[in-house]
């Protein structure tokens, strides 16, 4: 144990953060799926161990192998990984399982399970923009040599996730201007893109194959007092439940509204967190995950390699957007989306890729604390990227 503990570099406090928000999701998801273990006949401990302890466990494993492999091999890991996820995409897209209405799944033969592409996706755009983007510095305003081949790659895989998973390839979208303002992507290149992105954007909204979801939805935050009940049922039930958590909550386990919202332990969970620790559970989450952000960028700030500036940024903006459009559906701040809460929401496979991408930002934190921060270099990746 304590050559492990040796061996754990990187922020502290992120360290500290992944901690807390794996405690906070097990007490949650414990508590919250108790309905579901009756459903499908199993003990809570049971379903608690099996769903959910188990990749908890994993997954804190994962971060700390992702951590001690040096940040620069993910360079070339992104291109396999690309390659890797664009088929995979289009087979989802066509063969995927269809769960809850929408075919973002794909069920691993064998063993039976099923995972979210999208999720590998995010993981394989994100470290795929850095690479390029890093590599194409010194032509970085040149359309044909850096422009089209970088935004090929997003524009692929935004469509593809964009088919089912509308909501992920928003953000998705989002983190990949965000990196590409931050790689000095000309202002009228990104505005090019927005436009494009937006043209397609309507296309699926109004054409795709869940256009009357998405269009329920929408109608049903801009305008609930027209909607029937079923239309609202999932806000109004998270409503509820922050309603009677108050400022200390009903305490641990006691939660109500678990047994009428649908997905109480990953769509709903800060619902739950709210109901069961109040006012007070509800603000540490929220602290917890702008202190990532702050750490987060203090890497990317800090990184002497831009590869590892925009690794960083890339990854943690993916984490904090996602994380606070999880909660800003379940108080009702936008239309219900199906977006877990980062290492917090029960959930195989998200669990995991979150993971990895909390691994690889430690490892950028690693490499700066064994190095020290220096000035920024660009264009530096490894030869084997």
């Amino acid at each position: 144990m304590n050559k492990i503990l040796d061996k754990t570099k990187g922020d502290r406090w992120i360290w500290l953060i992944i901690i807390l928000l794996s405690l906070i999701s097990i007490l949650t998801v414990y508590s919250a799926t108790g309905t579901y273990a009756y459903k499908v006949g199993k003990t809570v401990e049971k379903v608690l161990l099996t769903k959910h302890l188990i990749f908890v466990i994993m997954g804190i494993g994962m971060i700390y192998v992702a951590h001690l492999l040096d940040y620069k091999y993910y360079a070339g890991i992104s291109k396999i990984l690309m390659i890797i996820t664009i088929p995979l995409l289009f087979y989802t897209a066509v063969f995927g399982a269809s769960i809850n209405e929408a075919s973002r799944w794909v069920k691993i033969p064998v063993i039976g399970l099923t995972f979210q592409t999208s999720d590998l996706a995010k993981l394989a755009l994100i470290t795929f923009l850095a690479r390029m983007l890093t590599k194409k510095q010194e032509n970085i305003k040149d359309v044909k040599e850096a422009f089209i081949p970088i935004m090929g790659s997003v524009c692929v895989v935004f469509a593809l996730i964009a088919w089912a998973n509308l909501s992920t390839a928003i953000m998705l979208f989002g983190v990949s201007i965000l990196l590409l303002i931050i790689g000095r992507i000309s202002i009228k290149q990104i505005s090019i893109v927005c436009a494009g992105g937006a043209v397609l954007l309507l296309l699926i909204v109004f054409l795709g194959p869940r256009a009357g979801t998405y269009k329920s939805r929408v109608n049903a935050f801009l305008h609930p007092e027209k909607q029937n009940s079923d239309k609202t049922y999932q806000a109004d039930q998270s409503k509820i439940a922050l309603a009677t958590g108050g400022v200390f909550g009903k305490g641990p386990g006691n939660s109500t509204q678990r047994n009428f919202l649908p997905h109480p332990y990953s769509d709903f969970i800060f619902a739950i967190i709210v109901e069961e620790y109040g006012l007070l559970g509800a603000m540490t989450v929220i602290v917890l995950y702008l202190v990532l952000l702050y750490r987060c960028v203090r890497i990317v700030t800090q990184s002497p390699k831009a590869f590892g500036a925009l690794l960083a940024a890339g990854l943690s903006f993916s984490l904090t957007i996602q994380a606070f459009a999880n909660m800003a559906v379940a108080v009702g701040l936008g239309p219900v989306t199906g977006v877990p809460l980062p290492l917090v929401s029960m959930g195989g496979t998200s669990m995991i890729f979150t993971s990895i991408a909390f691994g690889i930002i430690l490892s950028v934190s690693r490499d700066v604390e064994e190095k020290g921060s220096k000035k920024v270099v660009v264009g530096e990746i490894p030869a084997m990227a």
